[in-house]
C-alpha cells in the first residue's frame, strides 16, 4: 500500500504525520518505506538526523530522479537511493536541495510517471535484497501541487489529507479533492482518498469542533482520531525520534496508533 501525504498548505503536520504512521507500521513489522519529496527534507531530517560536518551529502529521491535525464545505459535501480534508519524495518528515500534544481527539468521532459516505475521495479527486487518489497510506503510532497506531487498521487494508492482547522484550510480543502480527483480520473485509477487527518486538534474549542463535524455532515471522509496538538510532537522533532518510540504510552501517541489501525481495517475491509 503506497499512501501520499498531500495538501497544499503548508504548516499542516504532512512530515509528522507521514513519519509517525511510517514508524508505527514498521514497528508492527511491516517492511515500510519513507519517500521524501519535499525539498525542505523535514521527514529526512526526522528519521536519518543531519549529514555530519565533512560527510557526502545522501543520495536520495532527486539523484534517482536526475538519473532519469541522462539515459545512460548503466542507470542504478532505486534501491540504491534508499538508507536504513536507526529503527528495524524504516527506510527512507531522502530528499535533497538538488530537488528545486530538477523541478523544470524533469517537467519540461514529462517524467512524471518515473516514480511509479520507481516503485514498481522495487516490487520486483530479490526477496532477499536489503531494500524493496514494501508492505507500506508513504510519500512526504511539499506543500504544492507542482511536479513532485503529481508524481507521488501517480505513483500511490491513497491520499491522506492532513487538516488543521480552520476556515482556509476548509476552502481549500474542496479544491484539493478536486485535483486528486482529475489526477485519478487521467493517470491513476487506484488512486483514492484515504481520508482527511485532522491535525493539531483542540477539542475544548467550538470552533475546531464545529468545522470537523461540518465535514463530516457534508459526508467527507473525516478519519478518526483527531490527532490533539501536544509539545511532544516537538521534542519528537528534536530528538529524531517518532513518538512510537519516544514515548508510547503519551495520548497523541495512541491517537496515531488508533489512526493507523483505521488504516489498517479500512484495507482489510
Amino acid at each position: 500500500m503506497r499512501y501520499v501525504v498531500f495538501n497544499q498548505k503548508g504548516g499542516v503536520g504532512k512530515s509528522t504525520i507521514a513519519c509517525n504512521l511510517a514508524a508505527i507500521s514498521a514497528q508492527l513489522g511491516w517492511r515500510t518505506l519513507l519517500i521524501d519529496l519535499d525539498p525542505q527534507g523535514n521527514s529526512s531530517q526526522y528519521l536519518l538526523g543531519d549529514v555530519a560536518e565533512g560527510e557526502p551529502a545522501r543520495e536520495g529521491v532527486a539523484e534517482y530522479f536526475e538519473q532519469t535525464l541522462k539515459f545512460t545505459m548503466r542507470d542504478r535501480g532505486p534501491e540504491q537511493f534508499i538508507h536504513a534508519t536507526g529503527f528495524e524495518n524504516l527506510h527512507v528515500m531522502p530528499s535533497g536541495p538538488l530537488l528545486e534544481e530538477l523541478h523544470g527539468k524533469l517537467e519540461s521532459r514529462y517524467k512524471i510517471f518515473k516514480l511509479r516505475e520507481a516503485l514498481d521495479a522495487l516490487d520486483a527486487v530479490a526477496e532477499d535484497a536489503e531494500f524493496g518489497r514494501y508492505d507500506r510506503i508513504y510519500i512526504d510532497t511539499p506543500p504544492a501541487l507542482n511536479f513532485f506531487t503529481r508524481s507521488a498521487l501517480i505513483a500511490g494508492h491513497g491520499c491522506l489529507i492532513p487538516f488543521d482547522c480552520d476556515d482556509f484550510s476548509r476552502r481549500a480543502l474542496y479544491a484539493l479533492l478536486e485535483n486528486v480527483e482529475e489526477i485519478r480520473a487521467d493517470h491513476n485509477r487506484e488512486l483514492a482518498i484515504s481520508g482527511i487527518v485532522v491535525n493539531q486538534f483542540q477539542a475544548r474549542a467550538s470552533l475546531p469542533r464545529r468545522l470537523v463535524q461540518e465535514l463530516r455532515d457534508e459526508g467527507l471522509p473525516v478519519l478518526d482520531p483527531c490527532l490533539r496538538s501536544s509539545v511532544l510532537v516537538k521534542e519528537s522533532h528534536e530528538r529524531g525520534l517518532p513518538l512510537v518510540h519516544l514515548d508510547p504510552r503519551h495520548k497523541l501517541t495512541q491517537e496515531y496508533q488508533a489512526l493507523h489501525d483505521t488504516l489498517e481495517a479500512a484495507l482489510e475491509g
